[in-house]
């Protein structure tokens, strides 16, 4: 909620353009509906959503978290070659990262606009950062997948220490006993790797969410507008003339449907999906 009360001049959410767009959205289908309404919600419950949506996907991802710093720390022990040692460093880094590609003072006005002695020469436009953006998130996501066996490894070597520790204490122990701790850390091990894996399965659909979703684009240059207008829609027009004359009802079925669609699709728009994603993106 803290990050929330930030302006757009630091972070670029597109929380004011985005709630906006959708409150104005909602009152233009409120108003051909018949009803009278002032808007959806307040600003502060819009707030007070996303808040509740990032500490829920902060909650899902704590204990991932620590479970991975742990892992890291392991595997850096292991890890003898510099270039492993960086990408392992990079990889453990990378949330800061995303989070720091949607902070406008850091990245953004840097990356678009940087300043060459006395003239501020621009770089790239609006849509080539974000594309950028998305392409850097993918390519921290296969980095991750890429470590996955070496923090896999750095898990399994824990029996190796849990025998080593065993064997500096005073007493005996069974083999029995001895055994079942070694297979304890083996029979664990699918839970480890879903707790890394499913951060980041997370992230990477969000983020095709965010590009489908909040229309952008994978290339340099922008894509045209696939949207279409309820008129054009498959079930609409002429195709409802050639339907028999008998079935009325399916017509004015097909008819309702099809109008409530294209009025969803004009509240929900790319501005607001890139609220809700790009946040999701930045808590993940």
């Amino acid at each position: 909620m803290a990050i929330l009360i930030v302006t757009e001049n630091y972070l670029e959410f597109g929380l004011e353009t985005g709630f906006t767009n959708f409150s104005e959205s909602a009152m233009q289908f409120l108003e051909k509906q018949g009803l009278e309404s002032q808007g959806p919600v307040s600003k502060l419950t819009f707030k007070f959503f996303l808040a509740i949506l990032c500490s829920l996907i902060g909650a899902f991802l704590t204990f991932p978290g620590l479970r991975l710093a742990q892992m890291h720390l392991d595997a850096l022990n292991l890890a003898t070659e510099k270039i492993t040692q960086t990408l392992l460093h990079i990889n453990f880094l990378a949330p800061l990262f995303m989070v720091l590609l949607w902070v406008k003072p850091i990245t953004k006005d840097y990356i678009m606009n940087p300043t060459l002695g006395k003239e501020s020469v621009p770089l790239m436009t609006e849509a080539t950062f974000d594309t950028v953006r998305l392409w850097l998130i993918l390519l921290l996501c296969v980095l991750r997948l890429a470590l996955m066996r070496n923090h896999l490894q750095a898990y399994l070597n824990l029996a190796q220490k849990c025998v080593d520790q065993m064997k500096k204490e005073a007493g005996r122990i069974s083999t029995v006993d001895l055994q079942k701790m070694v297979a304890r850390v083996f029979y664990y091990l699918c839970v480890i790797a879903l707790q890394y894996v499913a951060p980041l399965v997370m992230l990477l659909h969000t983020t095709l969410l965010l590009k489908t979703l909040g229309n952008h684009s994978w290339g340099i240059y922008s894509e045209s507008n696939s949207d279409s207008l309820v008129e054009d829609h498959p079930f609409s027009g002429s195709i409802h003339s050639e339907l028999p004359s008998t079935d009325e009802k399916m017509k004015v079925t097909v008819t309702q449907i099809t109008m409530a669609l294209g009025s969803l699709k004009t509240i929900f728009t790319p501005l607001l999906f890139r609220v809700f994603l790009s946040e999701s993106v930045a808590a993940s």
